[in-house]
């Protein structure tokens, strides 16, 4: 499981928390307030899966960078 905290290029969280909810792997998607803009949560099986989901959500247009947290 992990948490990938986003930040995105003006006022496009909202569609980009929806499209990207879409991605295998991706549980939930929303958009939220303070530093980050989208916060997505993360069922994958194992790091190399994360790693390769972290790669797709930065091809999406829109998507400035990214913090992935690991969870236990």
């Amino acid at each position: 499981m992990a948490y990938v905290l986003i930040q995105v290029k003006g006022g496009r969280a909202g569609q980009i928390a929806e499209n990207i909810s879409k991605f295998e792997g991706i549980r939930m998607a929303h958009s939220v307030t303070g530093i980050y803009d989208i916060i997505a949560y993360v069922e994958v099986d194992d790091l190399s899966a994360i790693a390769e989901l972290v790669r797709k959500v930065h091809e999406v247009d829109g998507i400035e960078r990214t913090h992935t947290a690991i969870s236990a």
